[in-house]
């Protein structure tokens, strides 16, 4: 708390009356409940009986001006308004000041208790709501262990608000996916491990706080104890005979020793700093005796303020506003408790100057603070703009997982956005966090809604795919493969087209389902492995005749090449069949035939007819049906074209016979009848099998 600018010293001829000033008389004047232990009877009689005669001089004073006339002048009433401006602002300044004073004052008291509060160092309180519930136990551990317990209530009590918001948050969610699945109530269980850690932890503080306050409280009597004794010895001076030194040098002990007395109960200390510093003062009013001692404590306390001035105006430029008025409540703290009195005349100037830094530095604080509801209310807007992007999504219709999924993850970076935003005004705290988890609800029970139908369509799902495997493992040991393989596919296809199933059941009916297809297809693989061996046989012998045709020779006799030709296509095609894979060995068979008729000088007709029939011995039942679609589309298109052409000759009726193009015409005409005879030959063929 502040020292009073009123000190109370008199001048070197003044009484052992206390005189009040102007300044904080409150403070200074002991009243009777606080001086009823330490005061004497005698000593109380003669401060009224003082006060009695100053109040008798007054009302003589004021009754005499009241007697004279007076004569009001517009002159005198201009200076009497001015001058009541004068004093309405001073009085205003005034209570400026006082004001910036008093949260000092306020500030000081508080740490009454806390004797390292001169000495703490500032713990940051750090973003809270922006961090995650694993995050807020390490920082509450590392607190509880590394920080003086009675410096953390802040932190702790900011720690523990965020954890309970964030776990209650999630408590509701489980609870909400748990009714929403079918859940009772009463059946409903829920822990995370991260709540047992802060328990942990949170319980540790509690059981070092209340250590701390017991042995606090104990430090604390002990300590207002030896300060009652210091008053007592202290009021015991002015009794005493001995040489003025040796008292002055006992009343310098006393000081020193209160100084180091430690801290008091707050509850008491008001009332005993008012006790202490009174017979302060009545004992420099009885230094009265010795004007060089009181004089040398008077400039020696001059000195020692005038410090403290410059150090509040430096404080007052520093830019850490929060430092700077910690420390100024420590020069408080030491204005009033360590350092006596001035002299009278330069007391009300120094206080002033003191008073002053101090205003300063007060204003910057609330200026700061100011600044800070600035932030605060921009945080606000942000966070309103996130919930309602949230109430957004939370209107959308989604209709499948992935849609939900993805609205999900948006959701997760706006609850991540709105805790890293930072703090709001704190009146609209709470309404905002209530608008955001109603938000987020909202969107969880639409989100569970769906989930919900989604399950019943998934158990639907499961009965659907409980009959296909049990229709598959009735056919997994058929051994009619034409009959039983497109069955088995059809199945395959069928469990495809077939949505989810519940996910705690999922594999097990794929692995039922998997396990019946490929017991079948295992056996129908071993039997095509089987009739394979007679395949790869049959590609060994194929690949070493086709290297014997590529190296073969043609004799130069047209009718016997033909035929050793035809004996090559007969006796390759007694070889038997390839496996599917490797069948490429057929082309390659038919392109060395085709290279070969090409030397042969023989009708393109006829070769092209030779070539065709060792072609239709690959085809199998289907695709010669395809085949002989195709000829006959061919044989139209190409009759087609012929009437095209014989009719385009009419157009020729009056041209010569030499024309280039009436023989370009009849030269096409021919080119498509001999390939219209070659398809039909080809036909002729296809219907021979």
């Amino acid at each position: 708390m502040l020292e009073d600018k009123n000190e109370n010293l008199p001048d070197a001829e003044g009484n052992l009356e206390s005189q009040p000033t102007p300044e904080n008389t409150e403070e200074t004047t002991v009243t009777p409940e606080a001086e009823v232990e330490n005061v004497t009877e005698s000593e109380v009689a003669t401060e009224t009986q003082n006060t009695e005669e100053v109040e008798t001089e007054a009302e003589e004073v004021i009754a005499q001006e009241a007697t004279e006339p007076s004569e009001i002048t517009e002159e005198t009433e201009e200076v009497v308004a001015e001058t009541q401006d004068a004093v309405e602002e001073s009085e205003q300044t005034i209570e400026e000041h006082q004001e910036a004073v008093n949260e000092v004052h306020e500030n000081v008291a508080e740490d009454a208790e806390d004797e390292s509060a001169s000495e703490r160092h500032v713990i940051p309180v750090l973003d809270y709501h922006s961090m995650t519930m694993d995050d807020l136990v390490i920082e509450l551990e590392k607190l509880v262990q590394n920080e003086k317990v009675q410096a953390i209530k802040e932190h702790v009590d900011g720690i523990k608000t965020e954890f309970n918001l964030k776990f209650n948050e999630v408590l509701e969610q489980r609870k909400e996916e748990f009714l929403a699945e079918g859940g009772n109530i009463i059946d409903f269980h829920f822990n995370l491990p991260v709540k047992g850690k802060f328990n942990v932890a949170y319980n540790a503080y509690r059981t070092k706080r209340s250590d701390y306050y017991k042995s606090l409280e104990k430090d604390l009597n002990a300590n207002l104890e030896k300060r009652l004794s210091l008053i007592e010895e202290l009021k015991g001076l002015l009794n005493v005979e001995e040489n003025i030194n040796t008292t002055y040098k006992h009343f310098k002990q006393i000081q020193e020793e209160w100084r180091n007395a430690g801290s008091i109960p707050k509850t008491q200390y008001n009332n005993v700093w008012r006790t202490y510093h009174h017979h302060v003062e009545r004992f420099y009013d009885f230094l009265h005796l010795n004007r060089d001692l009181r004089d040398l404590d008077f400039k020696h306390n001059y000195a020692e303020k005038q410090k403290i001035v410059a150090r509040a105006e430096e404080l007052s430029q520093e830019e850490d506003i929060i430092h700077a008025f910690r420390e100024l409540q420590n020069l408080h703290r030491i204005w009033k408790e360590d350092i006596g009195p001035v002299a009278k005349e330069l007391r009300e100037d120094i206080w002033n100057q003191f008073s002053a830094a101090t205003k300063l530095i007060h204003d910057r604080r609330q200026e700061y603070f100011k600044n800070i509801d600035k932030i605060y209310e921009q945080n606000l807007v942000v966070k309103e703009e996130i919930i309602e992007k949230i109430k957004e999504i939370s209107g959308g219709t989604y209709n499948v997982h992935n849609q939900w999924q993805n609205k999900i993850k948006e959701i997760e970076k706006l609850r991540e956005a709105f805790f890293n935003a930072g703090k709001v005004p704190l009146k609209v705290n709470e309404g905002t966090w209530a608008k955001f988890k109603q938000a987020v609800r909202e969107f969880n029970a639409n989100k569970n809604a769906f989930y919900k139908s989604l399950k019943k369509e998934q158990q639907e799902n499961l009965a659907k795919k409980l009959a296909l495997i049990e229709l598959a493992e009735s056919l997994k040991d058929n051994d009619d493969w034409s009959a039983t393989t497109p069955q088995m596919k059809k199945v395959q296809a069928d469990w495809k087209k077939i949505g989810h199933v519940p996910k705690k059941i999922s594999d097990k009916v794929w692995k039922q389902f998997k396990n019946a297809c490929n017991h079948y297809f295992d056996k129908l693989h071993a039997q095509k492995n089987k009739a394979n061996e007679g395949e790869l046989e049959a590609l060994e012998k194929k690949q070493t005749f086709l290297d014997a045709m590529e190296a073969f020779e043609l004799s130069g006799d047209t009718k016997q090449d033909i035929e050793t030709i035809k004996e090559k296509i007969a006796e390759w095609k007694t070889i038997g069949r390839v496996p599917y894979n490797k069948k490429n060995i057929d082309n390659k068979f038919n392109k060395v035939i085709d290279g070969l008729f090409k030397k042969l000088n023989i009708d393109k007709q006829e070769s092209e007819l030779i070539k065709y029939s060792n072609r239709l011995d690959n085809l199998d039942a289907d695709k010669i049906n395809s085949e002989r679609i195709f000829i006959r589309r061919k044989i139209d298109d190409i009759s087609g074209e012929i009437r095209q052409l014989e009719n385009n000759l009419q157009f020729f009726s009056n041209s010569s016979s030499n024309s280039p193009m009436l023989k370009k015409v009849h030269q096409d005409i021919e080119k498509h009848k001999r390939a219209l005879d070659t398809w039909k030959a080809k036909l002729q063929q296809l219907r021979s099998l």
